[in-house]
């Protein structure tokens, strides 16, 4: 699970990303409002932990901009502030759920993984790597605004990269993950449809986001 916390109390940012870790996930931290939007359309995540009074841009405003930005990812706000119409206003500009502080660790996790598990239950959510998107429910990827006509196998093998933008992915990996192989079947049926994949998203599009890294895997990755 990758989970994005934004918080600009450091001693608390640590605090959610330590607990989280603990349990397995991939911690993701930001302490200003504006850098939500330009990381969440960059990178896929599971869920988003949003403080309110944060720099920069408050949460609520961020919020309304990664809507805005058709970012379905579940949204779980954190306000010192506890007033029902401040809840209100962060459940109308698309909050998920809303947790007030101070709070328990244990509830805060317990209600990211209550999010995640009723964002699959809606089918999924958009996934994005740079200007590639992927539609989980309507199956479809974009780049540029341009469609990608895709096999079942290479949606399956652009969403397990997609899901994990930045990671490594080896070819024992992707074989168990995208072709539900536990055994080596002794063929390069995964670089062929890397190479199919790379053609369909990469030839002609701005900066390669596909990449082989040399004795690891692949990696799908947006330009630094």
């Amino acid at each position: 699970m990758h989970v994005l916390v934004v918080e600009d109390e450091k001693k608390t940012a640590a605090l959610i990303r330590k607990a989280l870790e603990a349990e397995g996930m991939t911690v993701d931290v930001l302490h200003r409002g504006d850098e939500v939007v330009p990381r969440a359309t960059a990178t896929a995540f599971d869920a988003i932990v949003l403080d309110i009074m944060l720099p920069g841009h408050d949460g609520i405003t961020a919020l309304r901009l990664l809507r805005a930005h058709h970012v379905a990812t579940p949204v779980l706000l954190l306000s010192a502030r506890g007033e029902v119409d401040e809840r209100v206003n962060g459940l109308d500009a698309g909050a998920d759920d809303y947790l007030p502080k101070p709070f328990v660790l244990a509830e805060l996790i317990a209600r990211i993984r209550a999010l995640v598990r009723r964002g699959g239950a809606r089918g999924g959510a958009r996934l994005n790597v740079g200007d590639l998107a992927l539609d989980t429910l309507t199956r479809m990827a974009h780049r540029g605004g341009a469609a990608i006509p895709l096999t079942p196998r290479e949606f399956r093998l652009l969403e397990y990269l997609m899901r994990t933008p930045g990671t490594v992915r080896s070819r024992t990996a992707i074989l168990e993950n995208v072709w539900d192989y536990h055994f080596d079947p002794g063929t390069n049926i995964v670089d062929v449809c890397i190479k199919r994949l790379r053609e369909k998203i990469d030839d002609g599009a701005g900066p390669k986001l596909l990449h082989n890294v040399r004795g690891e895997g692949f990696v799908i990755k947006a330009a630094p």
